[in-house]
């Protein structure tokens, strides 16, 4: 707390962390979830009756007057020295699930609820608040203007085909042709629709017109994976910028991602250092070799501080095909074959072992990427691009999108898409077409970055996964 501590009267509410003390006083530990820290409460047993002193227990919600003095004891600057003690909100003690004890992971998933309630989450979330204030900000300060796409589409931007299905339909009683097939005519808007699975086509049709123009929105992946790294539901960020090429695409991307780490470091050092002293003690258990090389707050300067590699997908793949992991078949997909998509392992080890900074990886093969990015002079590879940083892989996606009304029709025909779902698309290859470009950043995947969390599911409020839309 800053306050100057002059026995200025103070009235602040919260919620109890923990009660100690003896017959006479007790210690109360409020917090009021805008900040890690907690501000201790002296309460005289004097000055309070017993049952009002018996109902402050952990998780209860208090109201408490009082004088700030400067605090006699240790781990504290300041102290409120009660007058007043209103409970607003009892905790029964024998339910309330949240003890002054170390709770897992994954109970606390069971109560998604209560858990912004402990320290981890509650810095959690105050850092993924952060993060999203400063790409506001960051956007907004360039000339980027914001704009909201569709969260419904009948349009699939990636092509993967694992899209969640939206429809009016009784599903009991599903109209259908005289082919046998559903018949979509029918349904609310006319055509089989779907929850979107990235907002970058709409974006590039804003670029074409405001120049410069990011989406932040909620996307979902109909993916049936259990992992540590997917979720259903979660939030991607993608500019798009007119008269941009790959050059200018990786610039802004680098430059985006060190602005970000920077702002965090300056707005949330006390919930950092409460994560990093987290992942310290938790890695005590870990086998030496298994342990981070560098504490948390250390990656995040690593990257606002260190220039990114950049390297074509060719230089990747021979530098991971003559590894000693590869050569000594330590990795689980064996490089040998250029083409090859490169897995969260190969990603790493550009990263953390050969390079020891962020790495660019640009012009992979067409194949392995989308129909929508640039094809190159060599007919073999795309103007695409991937941020990789270390402990995570791949953080950010990106390319030089196909502004050649020709090749974009012929790649649209490659991947089996149907054209006239595309129309309005193809249309602004027609009518003033330029230069484009944008990236992808996963926003949940750049929060786990931050704070050091293992599991995608512990950096959204409310995680969405197979199996489990509870809360």
């Amino acid at each position: 707390m800053s306050a100057i501590p002059d026995n200025q009267e103070l009235a602040v509410c919260g919620w109890v962390r923990t009660r100690r003390g003896s017959k006479n006083v007790s210690f109360v530990a409020l917090n009021d979830g805008s900040t890690v820290k907690t501000l201790q409460i002296i309460a005289d047993h004097q000055n309070f009756e017993e049952e009002t002193l018996k109902r402050i227990t952990t998780g209860s919600a208090l109201q408490v007057q009082g004088h700030l003095v400067a605090s006699g004891g240790s781990g504290q600057n300041v102290e409120l020295v009660a007058r007043n003690i209103e409970i607003l909100g009892d905790a029964d003690a024998d339910d309330y699930p949240l003890q002054p004890k170390r709770h897992s992971l994954e109970f606390l998933r069971e109560i998604a609820h209560l858990r912004p309630r402990t320290n981890t989450f509650s810095s959690i979330f105050r850092v993924r608040h952060s993060l999203a204030f400063a790409i506001h900000n960051y956007f907004n300060q360039r000339g980027f203007f914001y704009l909201n796409t569709p969260i419904i589409t009948g349009s699939d931007a990636e092509g993967a085909g694992e899209m969640f299905a939206v429809t009016n339909f009784d599903l009991k009683d599903v109209p259908k042709t005289e082919d046998g097939e559903i018949d979509f005519k029918q349904d609310f808007f006319s055509k089989a629709t779907n929850l979107t699975v990235s907002g970058q086509l709409e974006a590039e049709l804003g670029a074409l017109a405001l120049s410069k123009v990011y989406t932040f929105g909620p996307t979902f992946r109909a993916e049936n994976s259990n992992t540590t790294r997917h979720l259903a539901e979660f939030w991607m960020v993608e500019p798009e910028m007119a008269f941009a090429d790959l050059e200018d695409d990786m610039d802004l991307a680098e430059d985006f991602l060190k602005y970000l780490m920077t702002y965090v470091l300056e707005h949330n050092n006390d919930d950092l250092e409460f994560l990093e002293n987290r992942l310290i003690e938790e890695e005590k258990a870990k086998p030496q070799a298994e342990r981070s090389a560098m504490k948390l707050r250390d990656k995040l300067k690593f990257i606002a501080n260190e220039s990114f590699e950049r390297i074509s997908y060719t230089e990747a793949f021979n530098i991971l095909r003559n590894s000693k992991p590869n050569r000594k078949k330590k990795f689980q997909f064996i490089i040998d074959e250029w083409g090859a998509d490169l897995q969260s392992e190969h990603e790493r080890f550009l990263v953390e072992k050969h390079f020891a900074r962020p790495v660019i990886v640009f012009d992979y093969p067409s194949a392995i990427k989308a129909f929508y990015m640039r094809e190159n002079e060599d007919g073999k590879t795309v103007r695409a691009m991937d941020i990789l940083f270390p402990g995570i892989g791949e953080i950010v996606g990106g390319s030089q999108r196909e502004e050649r009304y020709d090749v974009l029709k012929k790649r649209i025909k490659a991947f089996g898409i149907d054209e006239q779902e595309l129309w309005w698309y193809l249309e602004t290859r027609k009518f003033g077409t330029v230069p484009h470009s944008g990236f992808g950043l996963g926003f949940e995947r750049l929060v786990q970055f931050a704070t050091g969390m293992q599991n995608i599911r512990d950096v959204i409020p409310f995680p969405r996964t197979p199996g489990n839309a509870e809360f």
